[in-house]
């Protein structure tokens, strides 16, 4: 995950969703496992944004990505 040390909630929602699409992770994991994508130095940063946005590490990924679209059948 190619992450600066300025975070932005929708940049994180994009970066986890680039990462659901890939397979990489999935949705009904935790937010926590995110860690394994961040540096450590800059996972300050992504937590701080998490928290300010109401998301906990209990969270699951799909939390974030709450606005799925569906396609009609």
């Amino acid at each position: 995950m190619a992450v600066t040390s300025d975070y932005s909630i929708d940049e994180l929602k994009n970066e986890v969703r680039h990462l659901v699409d890939r397979g990489v992770i999935d949705r009904h994991q935790s937010i926590c496992v995110l860690c394994e994508f961040i540096p450590p130095r800059e996972w300050v940063c992504v937590e701080c944004e998490l928290e300010r946005n109401d998301y906990t590490f209990k969270d699951h990924i799909c939390d974030l990505l709450c606005k799925d679209e569906w396609q009609e059948d």
